[in-house]
């Protein structure tokens, strides 16, 4: 199996290559190196993702000139290529081509093609029981951010000695990777959740049973607690039923894993009654979050110096840097160890994207395993969400409430290069594992952490999980459209862009190390996920369709479903799934939505084009559509459906270093 535990360490770090050159940087006003600081890039090309892709090379210190030209036929959605010292300076060179479909064999020319066509849009509207898109670019800000990591480690590639990478990539491919997780659940051996699960069909949109909730002053708010003891104590102290708030908890505890969220409507007529402040205080005291639902033009806090809060800890390592990529490899991250103490999603979502750079990952786990190990559904011995999360890592058991359990911890990342953590601000100092200390006897490691709000609330904070960020950071208010209600979307988007942000620094950060010989940290948080999104909204085209472009009068197009559970575009400004009407706010089989005839679908976004893709209403089938086979892998789990890497890298063809294809 996959998942093995082998509590060696393995070998130390290798002598250094003198390809990994400490040439010259920038620095930025932390301290840390500017990875990219001296190259020079060019673009073709002008999608949503190329956009985010250069404003992310631009803050790692890369000078990249738009050069306004279209893209390259094979990179329709942007093409970006390095040219000149230190990464490109002979023949061949690292670029990077993104496409809307890529391997996926299903016409896509936009976000929209990409939300109905890959099942963000049925995951988004299962909480109102149809497809709906959502109202950001989700999918091609998750490639866009790829993109720049991968250009990033075909630099660290470079650094290393290695050949001058090609990367292609997609924004269909960020979109299944982004929905791993719920593919995986839905392909496994069995799909029963285990007791208390709740179905995907979810109450009519703007029923109180469904979060935020709102008080009798007309605050909205969002409440959240991993702990059914303190829900307990919260709804008891509320005065709530104690059987409708014993029947919320199940729906509750598993909205991340489902994206519905069917609460007694009890619990919402209890809070109604009450003042917020009253609602404040008895959080408190039970210890549950509480957090008011912003708007989307809410403060954003101070820019940040960088988008990473990369910052050198100690001075160069003599004689100590990266191991050389071995000859013909194409792995970026091939020969390097990271050392992964994370949880849920995004922190092990981020281990494991350093993994299919090439990456060993060894995950530290609690004596007797992480449990998300055991969450149904299962595919073998494993839970199917944790293995499409974290297959193919190691993993050590060790109990870092104890010494032993410590010093353990520590002699495994002393073999590393990378040591990753998802824990609460101040546990790995109080653990003996933050950054300082580590750095004492590792001063060439790569320190990351992968939180919640970062710097962008004072102490104490609330529970940095995903609703909660997107409720504060004003998301909630642009997810659902204009016009839409004011909700956090139930798919788990802050939390998968934070997995990719923070994958992303720790390439950045593994680029600086190879330049400089310096450790450095890189710390991310669901905060700078969110605040990506809301940097990047559009509003949406309200024009009629031009050239065509296919959308209905509203600006959307809507469609019907097949008998593989997609829906097609019927031209008529209306939608049907499984072939019935939803234009009335039904979704056959799949409880109640209001506004599906103006968001269901593909809805239209200022300068995206519509393929009028099929919309996928059923995850299972998807996975099983031989034109979406080569984004899938299966049979590892008793036939369970994984997203394969989200690029591919192979050697680049000779190119004048200043031309594009």
């Amino acid at each position: 199996m996959d998942l093995r535990t082998d509590s060696t360490p393995g070998a130390g770090r290798r002598p250094a290559h003198p390809a990994a050159s400490r040439a010259a940087t920038g620095r930025a006003p932390s301290g840390a190196a500017l990875p990219l600081e001296g190259q020079r890039a060019r673009t073709r090309g002008g999608s949503p993702a190329l956009r985010i892709a250069v404003r992310r090379l631009r803050a790692l210190g890369c000078a990249v000139e738009e050069s306004g030209d279209p893209p390259p036929p094979e990179a329709p959605a942007g093409w970006i290529g390095l040219t000149g010292p230190p990464f490109a300076s002979h023949g061949a060179a690292p670029e990077c081509r993104i496409s809307w479909s890529g391997p996926v064999g299903v016409p896509m020319y936009g976000e929209s093609d990409v939300q109905a066509a890959c099942g963000i849009a049925h995951v988004h509207g299962r909480a109102v029981g149809a497809p709906r898109t959502l109202g950001v670019d989700f999918a091609s800000v998750c490639a866009g951010v790829l993109a720049a990591q991968s250009v990033t480690a075909a630099a660290l590639a470079r650094a290393r000695g290695g050949a001058a990478l090609s990367v292609t990539t997609s924004v269909a491919q960020a979109a299944l990777l982004s929905l791993t997780q719920y593919v995986a659940a839905a392909t496994a051996p069995t799909t029963d959740a285990g007791p208390g699960a709740v179905a995907h069909a979810a109450p009519r949109h703007g029923a109180r049973s469904t979060p935020p909730f709102r008080s009798a002053d007309g605050v909205l708010f969002e409440l959240e607690t991993l702990d059914a003891e303190a829900w307990w104590r919260l709804w008891t102290r509320l005065g709530a039923s104690p059987g409708a708030v014993a029947a919320g908890w199940p729906a509750f505890q598993q909205r991340f894993a489902t994206a519905t969220c069917a609460l007694p409507a009890a619990l919402g007529d209890t809070v109604a009654a009450l003042d917020f402040d009253h609602v404040l205080d008895a959080a408190r005291e039970a210890g549950v979050s509480a957090v008011t639902v912003r708007g989307a033009n809410a403060p954003d806090g101070p820019a940040l110096d960088s988008p990473w809060r990369l910052r050198a800890h100690g001075g160069p390592s003599a004689g100590e840097t990266l191991p050389p990529l071995a000859s013909g490899e194409h792995a970026p991250l091939a020969g390097l160890r990271v050392v992964e103490a994370t949880t849920r999603v995004q922190g092990p979502l981020a281990g494991h994207l350093l993994g299919l750079l090439g990456a060993e990952v060894v995950r530290v786990e609690p004596p007797g395993g992480d449990p998300m190990r055991g969450v149904p559904p299962m595919a073998g011995p494993y839970s199917a969400r944790f293995l499409a999360l974290n297959r193919g890592k190691d993993a050590v058991e060790a109990d870092l409430k104890t010494d032993r359990g410590r010093r353990a911890a520590r002699e495994l990342i002393a073999s590393a290069h990378v040591f990753l953590h998802n824990w609460p601000p101040g546990r790995a100092d109080r653990l003996g594992l933050g950054p300082d200390v580590l750095a004492a006897d590792h001063p060439s490691l790569v320190h990351v952490h992968t939180g919640g709000w970062a710097d962008a609330l004072p102490a104490p904070q609330p529970l940095g999980t995903d609703f909660l960020v997107q409720a504060h950071s004003g998301v909630a208010a642009l997810v659902n459209g204009p016009g839409g209600p004011e909700a956090p979307s139930l798919m788990t988007i802050t939390d998968v862009l934070g997995g990719i942000i923070g994958a992303e620094g720790a390439v950045a950060a593994l680029l600086a190390l190879a330049r400089t010989g310096a450790g450095v940290r890189s710390e991310t948080a669901l905060v700078d996920a969110a605040r990506l999104l809301r940097a990047s909204a559009r509003p949406r085209d309200p024009a009629p369709p031009q050239g065509g472009i296919r959308r209905s009068r509203t600006g959307d197009a809507a469609g019907t479903c097949d008998a593989a559970g997609k829906g097609y575009a019927t031209g008529d400004g209306d939608t049907t799934v499984n072939g019935e009407d939803t234009r009335n706010g039904e979704a056959a089989g799949d409880g109640d939505s209001t506004r599906v005839g103006e968001a269901a679908v593909t809805r239209g976004r200022a300068g995206d084009r519509s393929a009028g893709a099929s919309v996928t209403v059923d995850l299972a089938a998807m996975a099983a559509d031989p034109a979406f086979a080569p984004a899938f892998e299966t049979g590892a789990a008793a036939g369970t459906a994984f997203s394969r890497a989200p690029w591919t890298f192979e050697p680049a063809a000779a190119r004048p270093a200043e031309e594009a294809p």
